[in-house]
């Protein structure tokens, strides 16, 4: 089984966007964007986006629990991950990222 970006309508009528890995864990969620072509333009911007490492930004939880955030060219916050139990696990999640990127589109109802 292959990646795959999951377009959602939450229940305030917002979009959302998960990528999900092979194994159908999420590596990456977005912001609630306003339209759906604006959520497609965000699946565009981490195509465009991941294959360059420096786009990452590392970060600690206050927990201590490491996470990565995907930012375009302007800073903007494109996605974030979940919160990993180790710096090569999150590193993973990153790999994990940059492999999925030009992974399908699947719209799910919420």
């Amino acid at each position: 089984m292959a990646g795959k970006y999951e377009l959602k309508t939450t229940h305030d009528g917002k979009f959302h966007l998960v990528l999900k890995a092979a194994n159908g864990e999420v590596v990456l969620s977005s912001q609630g964007y306003t339209t759906k072509a604006s959520a497609r333009d965000g699946i565009e911007s981490v195509r465009k986006n991941a294959p360059h490492d420096e786009r990452f930004e590392r970060k600690t939880s206050a927990k201590g629990q490491p996470y990565f955030v995907l930012h375009a060219v302007n800073k903007q916050v494109i996605g974030e991950s979940q919160m990993y139990s180790s710096t090569s696990a999150m590193e993973g999640g990153i790999a994990s990222v940059k492999s999925n990127a030009d992974s399908p589109v699947v719209e799910v109802e919420a």
